[in-house]
């Protein structure tokens, strides 16, 4: 049920890993970069909401409820992986960032339902673990390909305005796993038709057209109260997440490795053990993801995620502190830690809330308070880059704060089921 989502993170993690550097490399300033990321969001804000309102109201005797999204969704995500490292200017990175996005979130927000359709309440902390587990892996493999490559002998650096071989390899076997972990999820799982198939049916012929758009943003003021106290927590946890995946090759390139040039050896070192990182938090947390369910049940969830989000702020405001960079491992094992528990936690908390014919629905309308803190992140940072002065490293470490607040924030939720 879950394996698609190792595809699906193969493109998240590229993304996350890898975007700032594709356009640092074409020539982006430090300032423009959260800009340019700005697709990220707003496709995900558009997106989201409405694949889960139509992926309620889809059935197909073959391809089911949520399938055809999954994989229509990853054939999209395929096509811009291979064409993202051939960009040959800014705008054309920047568009296919948006496609990308785009095609992602058409994949990825069914996977979300998924779960919540086919587990009983009893078993969804267990089933959105698992969901971590195979993200954990994916993300492991993803994040760390640009190194492999260049251990391989593949070129890791290019002439300017050229993206590196390492990273261009890396997208291209990223796109390949995208779409064969889907197509084994699509393939291999079985969903079951509404109780009453000729009433949804009938629903269905009775839309009009717009229905879609009105009840998507019109569940913002429907939403469970639940959810309301999720939204605080997600708005501070994502505005964090968004500075680290925003700066941290920036950061470290300058604030470690001491140089901002993008041609040069000592940046592309630099921005591959980023991507090194990346995979050691990653892979923290598809193994802590095997303990949530254990932790969650002795302590409860609120307190997992509590802890865990601290423990990931304290991790990014400790990169401020170092000097060699192989400590960055230990500043991303707190932030692995965190990730798994984002990645759980919310979605076990919230499913338990949700009415089951609208879970995907709710689910996309949840979304909407994790990509608008990101949509602000990318008009606010560039204001803290370029008016305020602050370096990319002071970025990081607001990032930091942002996830302390948010696991406090998470002391106000409340939570009446078992882990």
């Amino acid at each position: 049920m879950s394996f698609g989502f190792m595809g699906i993170q193969f493109g998240f993690a590229l993304q996350n890993a890898n975007t700032s550097r594709i356009f640092s490399t074409l020539g982006a300033d430090a300032e423009e970069i959260p800009l340019l990321w700005i697709a990220a969001p707003l496709t995900g804000m558009l997106v989201q909401p409405i694949i889960g309102y139509f992926s309620d109201r889809t059935w197909h005797p073959k391809w089911g409820r949520r399938r055809p999204f999954f994989f229509f969704g990853a054939v999209f995500a395929t096509l811009a992986l291979i064409f993202m490292p051939n960009s040959s200017s800014l705008w054309m990175a920047g568009s296919m960032l948006w496609i990308l996005d785009a095609s992602i979130n058409i994949s990825m927000e069914p996977f979300r339902a998924f779960v919540g359709d086919l587990l009983p309440s009893e078993q969804r902390t267990s089933g959105f673990a698992m969901q971590s587990f195979f993200i954990g892996v994916g993300a492991v493999v993803a994040s760390a390909l640009p190194a492999i490559f260049t251990y391989l002998g593949v070129a890791n650096t290019a002439d300017p305005g050229e993206i590196p071989n390492s990273v261009r390899w890396s997208y291209y076997l990223g796109a390949a796993a995208f779409i064969s972990c889907v197509s084994y999820t699509v393939l291999t799982t079985k969903e079951y038709p509404p109780e009453n198939l000729e009433a949804f049916r009938q629903e269905g012929r009775n839309r009009r057209l717009g229905d879609e758009f009105k009840e998507t943003f019109s569940g913002l003021f429907q939403m469970p109260k639940v959810m309301r106290q999720l939204a605080v927590v997600q708005f501070f946890t994502w505005f964090g997440l968004f500075c680290m995946w925003i700066y941290t090759t920036n950061a470290v390139t300058e604030h470690i490795y001491g140089t901002s040039d993008t041609h040069s050896e000592r940046y592309n070192e630099g921005a591959n053990f980023v991507g090194t990182a990346f995979a050691v938090y990653n892979g923290v947390s598809a193994l802590f993801s095997l303990l949530v369910p254990t932790i969650a049940a002795r302590i409860g969830r609120r307190m997992t995620h509590l802890l865990s989000l601290v423990i990931g702020g304290v991790g990014l405001i400790s990169i401020y502190f170092i000097q060699d960079h192989q400590w960055l491992l230990l500043s991303m094992t707190g932030v692995g830690i965190a990730w798994t528990s984002i990645l759980t936690i919310p979605y076990a908390l919230l499913s338990g809330s949700l009415p089951a014919e609208r879970m995907g629905y709710f689910m996309g309308v949840f979304n909407f308070f994790i990509v608008f803190p990101q949509f602000l992140a990318s008009l606010g940072l560039s204001y803290l880059i370029k008016l305020v002065g602050w370096a990319p490293i002071q970025v990081i470490v607001f990032g930091g704060i942002l996830l302390i607040i948010a696991g406090l924030m998470t002391l106000r939720v409340d939570d009446e089921e078992k882990a």
